[in-house]
């Protein structure tokens, strides 16, 4: 585990240097060159201490080439070679990672630091950014987001080995955790986003990073494997505050521990200076500076914070069963979104509209980043699992040798776990449940591989034939997910809807591919009324809009956002060129024309750009603004 053990440590330097560097106005090249080199001087002489003894060499890798010889590490090859080509072929899509993820740290790099924006994408200001931090050097040292996928794809090939580890250590059968191994990174959520710049599947790494690692703290008695557990944590909760109630399993774990860290009184203290820095205190302390609520939910137009917890639970229970049960082909989507209300009783709809965001309802005719959880394969097979083994009848006692905590003490973690889930259940009113806890599954599943025959049934031909299918339908997923594509989507389906010009299908499918295949820069033909000599564009959109395109080449201009409700002459101070989004102005029953004479500016150009299939073409304008 010592590629576990680096991962970590690379995280947490990069949010460390992050957020020192901010702290000195030194978020440039210089600033990172420094900090790096300093941090590798370090790191050299405290690897013993760290538990880096020996450097991994050829015999391991030759060893992974053998092993992906068999079935099922033979698949997970195949599956990560699809991941990585769908990277490296399309450019970045996930909508979030576009909007806010990519977008604020090309903010944080113009200003030379982390700073609070005037924007109406709050986002970009109170959620986490863990993985943001990791990805600013990049973006700086690159000027291309070409490369981030990488920031998942690496942690993706270290799954596996450290889900056996984990799940060993809580108590799963070693026969049972070598085949799930293999499987569960399959998870659509897992699988779609080891390519992207989303950050679920990145949270759900150092969740499961930082059990496996309390856990090897009880067998070695050693410091550094509880500062790794530490650190982990901490990045996870730095990564998404939805996570924060698996800070319950993990406490219940590392508490009977505590002793060793006094052991080691100064270096455990700058470990948790250090932890407490990369974690969400950090900006829990700045949400409460800038805005009076350390989660920042104040900010955001519409709260979802349930206050009736039973609601919560069943309105949360229900979204996770949909999405992880509909079929991963399901092209009656759009007639269930539709239907679905409507075959409720409206005490039940109101009940959803008062509590949950929009889109409780909704499901994809392919799973996407945006939405996608475990996925209809593996929840079909976790299922029949659970029945033929018979649990919870029984519980089988954990493979001789492989257990390094008590038993008592692992039940305990796995049913704090589930304790955990149904305490964010019955807080959170946001939609897309199944996403949003891809920290939890990992950690979720070993509870329901302790019945006594799951052993048994792992080696009958039909669960083998089943597992085969889950995989196979995992690839399918790959191949045909929107947001890349490994088959020529676009050229098949125009010469499709050519042909069959009758059939709504083709041209739905065809309207879906083109939309996420220009999501990277959907706005690159307003560039083309830009002035050469323009360094700084304002842009004025709403909560959802991507400025993206208004930074490209990164580093050749800075984008400042402004709301429609600024003053001209406060807008005027900072852009003399402002793109404008027309669906924003709709929204604030505003018109152009209206905007244009208010703020004193003429009109240069105009396009009508599809940000969203929802909203549909929507106008885009550019402005200039006349000098006082």
């Amino acid at each position: 585990m010592k590629s576990v053990r680096l991962w970590i440590l690379v995280c947490a330097l990069a949010n460390l240097a992050g957020w020192s560097l901010s702290a000195v106005g030194q978020l440039n090249r210089f600033g990172y060159a420094v900090f790096f080199a300093l941090a590798a001087a370090v790191f050299f002489l405290c690897r013993k201490r760290l538990g880096f003894h020996l450097i991994e060499g050829w015999a391991v890798w030759k060893k992974t080439f053998r092993r992906c010889r068999r079935p099922l590490p033979g698949a997970f090859a195949a599956l990560a070679l699809l991941v990585f080509a769908g990277g490296a072929i399309d450019p970045p899509s996930n909508y979030t990672g576009l909007n806010y993820h990519l977008a604020r740290v090309l903010q944080w790099l113009a200003h030379g630091q982390w700073c609070w924006l005037h924007t109406p994408i709050v986002r970009m200001n109170y959620s986490g950014l863990a993985f943001e931090w990791l990805t600013t050097p990049v973006v700086l040292f690159t000027q291309s987001d070409r490369a981030l996928f990488l920031v998942n794809f690496l942690p993706f090939l270290l799954l596996p080995g450290l889900i056996f580890s984990t799940f060993t250590r809580l108590g799963v059968n070693a026969r049972v955790a070598r085949v799930w191994m293999w499987l569960l990174p399959a998870g659509y959520n897992f699988l779609l986003q080891a390519g992207s710049i989303g950050n679920d599947f990145f949270g759900a790494f150092f969740a499961l990073a930082a059990i496996d690692f309390g856990g090897r703290a009880w067998a070695s008695r050693r410091a550094g494997d509880l500062w790794c557990s530490l650190l982990a944590i901490a990045l996870m909760t730095g990564t998404k505050p939805v996570s924060l109630p698996l800070l319950l399993p993990w406490l219940v774990l590392i508490f009977p521990l505590v002793p060793l860290l006094r052991r080691n009184g100064l270096a455990t203290l700058a470990v948790v200076a250090w932890a407490g820095i990369v974690s969400f205190l950090s900006l829990a302390g700045l949400n409460q500076i800038y805005c009076g609520d350390w989660l920042g939910r104040t900010v955001e137009p519409g709260r979802f914070e349930i206050h009736q917890p039973w609601i919560g639970i069943m309105g949360n229970v229900f979204q996770l069963l949909l999405a992880n049960l509909v079929p991963p082909v399901f092209p009656p989507a759009g007639w269930w979104n539709q239907h679905a209300p409507l075959m409720l009783p409206p005490a039940i709809v109101q009940t959803v509209k008062t509590n949950f965001d929009t889109g409780f309802f909704s499901v994809g005719e392919l799973p996407t980043e945006d939405w996608a959880g475990l996925g209809f394969g593996l929840s079909v097979l976790l299922a029949i699992s659970v029945l033929a083994s018979g649990w919870p009848r029984g519980i089988n006692q954990p493979t001789p040798g492989r257990q390094s905590i008590p038993i008592w003490l692992g039940r305990s973690v796995l049913v704090a776990v589930w304790l955990a889930l149904l305490v964010f259940f019955a807080k959170s009113g946001l939609t897309t449940a199944a996403r949003l806890i891809a920290p939890y599954y990992l950690l979720l599943v070993p509870l329901l591989l302790l019945g006594t025959g799951q052993s048994r049934i792992i080696r009958r031909r039909w669960w083998r034939g089943l597992a085969g299918a889950t995989l196979v339908l995992a690839c399918v997923v790959l191949v045909l997910s929107p947001d890349r594509p490994l088959w020529p989507a676009k050229t098949i389906l125009s010469n499709l809807q050519t042909r069959l010009p009758e059939q709504p299908a083709i041209a739905r499918a065809l309207k879906v591919y083109t939309v996420y295949s220009q999501r990277n820069d959907a706005l690159a033909g307003v560039r083309q009324f830009f002035p050469p000599d323009v360094r700084v564009v304002g842009f004025i959109g709403d909560t959802d809009d991507c400025d993206l395109s208004l930074w490209r080449p990164f580093g050749s201009r800075r984008v400042e956002h402004f709301l429609l409700s600024d003053s001209p002459e406060f807008i005027r101070q900072r852009a003399q060129i402002v793109v404008v989004g027309g669906f924003n102005l709709q929204s604030h029953g505003q018109t152009i024309d209206g905007w244009l004479a208010a703020s004193h500016a003429e009109l240069i150009g105009i396009t009508n750009v599809v940000l969203k299939i929802s909203e549909g073409a929507q106008p885009w304008y550019v402005a200039r603004l006349r000098s006082e």
